[in-house]
């Protein structure tokens, strides 16, 4: 493909991309106030009543402003829709990285769409699960006489925050595996740094967790070290597949008339070797 021909795919699938974002959009805006806000103020309604500035079972958010609650649900929209779409814009990035891959590399494109779909989903539950630990914590650090009333954008931004936080990072060990895959990262280097992997590992979800506390740092770590076991044991199995793949494949671009490098001295013959039970020629 010539240097337009590829703008002309990139833009191409951009726009669909951005089409099924809008479309994503619209699905979150009208789900906004029919389940996803109970969705995602539920931890926070589940905390003791004392927590809160009501004093009883009442759960309600603040906003101070009068644009605040439009604003709120489009940018709650937008981030749904961002992820309602997720598998169709995933789709067309893999889409157009594939014509540079070879043909068994194309095959995976179908693989990695469901799995970053899955393991984003799986990581935004799983911050949804700790949310409340998390609250319950961090409130709790100013004493038993002060309550809170949270305003809706700081509290649902918050929210929003560890839900992505916590999904893309169980998008990276699926990058390593893809890496691996496309012939990029082999299992020896992930296999040397794994020790660094682990490390870095903790440190990042340290980092970027936004409740800072160790039980929703831990929540993170922990899933992610297994994910990465799980990418080292897979590149080494793709490996050692794509290792015998190559030996079988070594002399096929040789031509007909061309010496192949075999080495065709003689083996030495064991000790156990005997000569009645051998094959002769006639």
């Amino acid at each position: 493909m010539t240097l337009v021909a590829h703008l002309t795919e990139l833009r191409n699938r951009i726009a669909k991309a951005l089409l099924a974002l809008a479309l994503g959009t619209v699905v979150g805006f009208l789900w906004y106030d029919r389940g996803l806000l109970t969705f995602l103020t539920e931890p926070y309604c589940a905390l003791p009543p004392d927590f809160r500035f009501q004093g009883d079972e009442s759960c309600r958010l603040v906003v101070l402003d009068v644009f605040g609650g439009v604003l709120l649900r489009l940018k709650i929209g937008l981030i749904a829709g961002a992820v309602l779409s997720a598998p169709f814009w995933l789709y067309q990035l893999w889409a157009f990285i594939t014509p540079g891959l070879k043909r068994n590399e194309k095959r995976y494109t179908v693989g990695f769409v469901v799995a970053s779909t899955l393991l984003f989903a799986a990581g935004a539950f799983l911050a949804w699960l700790t949310l409340r630990k998390g609250l319950e914590l961090l409130l709790g650090l100013a004493g038993g006489e002060v309550a809170f009333q949270l305003t809706a954008p700081d509290y649902l931004g918050f929210v929003i925050s560890l839900l992505v936080a916590f999904g893309l990072s169980l998008e990276l060990p699926l990058i390593a595996v893809a890496l691996n895959l496309v012939g990029v990262l082999s299992y020896n280097a992930l296999k040397r740094s794994r020790r660094w992997i682990f490390f870095l590992t903790i440190v990042f979800a340290a980092f970027v967790t936004p409740t800072q506390d160790p039980f929703t740092m831990l929540a993170m770590a922990g899933p992610m070290i297994v994910l990465f076991e799980g990418a080292i044991q897979i590149a080494r199995v793709v490996d050692k597949r794509r290792a015998k793949r190559e030996a079988l494949e070594h002399f096929h671009d040789l031509d007909d008339d061309e010496a192949s490098p075999l080495d065709a001295r003689p083996s030495a013959l064991g000790a156990d070797y005997d000569p009645s039970t051998a094959s002769t020629r006639g």
